[in-house]
């Protein structure tokens, strides 16, 4: 099932993993949504219940429009990823990174703020992006990934003007990370014939992936 595998190599990725599968929390039909999110149309929404008071329990359901979810069936991204499917793909990811980022966070009992999950999702669709193309194109190196990501893509205009800020803040702090993290991947990439390669990129993203938020930020303007 395509939402589990790319569960599995975000999960791969950063050497993370829960106890639950993204299925289990999907929803297509917005009729099952709580009221208040019927009227939504957006493609991709996670939903998060406040907990109740003395409880630790996170209750949550990734919202995915089934004709995405369609869409990617025909052309299945894991196979194949190209200008075609690359936006529904990233729909696809950025769901899975928000499911798969705020359960691990819960499970180790760790707040998420919204900025920080937005920001993650960004560079989760870069890395396993750059993931997929390396393993279906052996030998070259994506180049035109980051700008695609975050020089061609657009804030949706009907967006409050307190969540547009939001998405461009994460945007640009995740874009200054993969910008730096490109680098390092274009010279792992030189070294793989003598036994370099995309190790020491893969320590780093997961460490970048536990660090809280405010290290997070600190990390990327500053490398600390």
């Amino acid at each position: 099932m395509l939402l589990s595998r790319l569960q599995d190599l975000i999960g791969g990725i950063y050497d993370v993993s829960i106890a639950h599968d993204v299925y289990d929390f999907l929803v297509t039909d917005r009729g099952r949504l709580p009221h208040a999110a019927r009227s939504g149309t957006a493609d991709e929404e996670l939903l998060v219940a406040q907990p109740l008071a003395g409880s630790d329990e996170v209750v949550m359901s990734l919202y995915l429009d089934p004709a995405l979810l369609q869409r990617l069936a025909r052309e299945d991204p894991l196979t194949r990823l190209h200008a075609g499917n690359v936006a529904d793909c990233w729909t696809a990811l950025e769901g899975v990174s928000h499911f798969l980022y705020l359960a691990w966070n819960a499970g180790h009992d760790r707040p998420v703020s919204l900025l920080e999950l937005e920001m993650q999702a960004e560079v989760d669709k870069y890395v396993a992006s750059y993931w997929l193309l390396r393993r279906q194109f052996p030998g070259r190196f994506p180049t035109e990934l980051r700008r695609m990501l975050f020089e061609r893509t657009r804030i949706d205009p009907s967006l409050t003007q307190a969540r547009a800020g939001l998405y461009r803040e994460a945007s640009r702090y995740a874009e200054k990370f993969c910008r730096r993290l490109e680098q390092t991947l274009s010279r792992a990439q030189g070294r793989e014939a003598h036994g370099g390669g995309e190790s020491e990129v893969l320590a780093e993203l997961r460490r970048f992936y536990r660090l809280s938020n405010a290290r997070k930020r600190a990390h990327i303007e500053h490398g600390e």
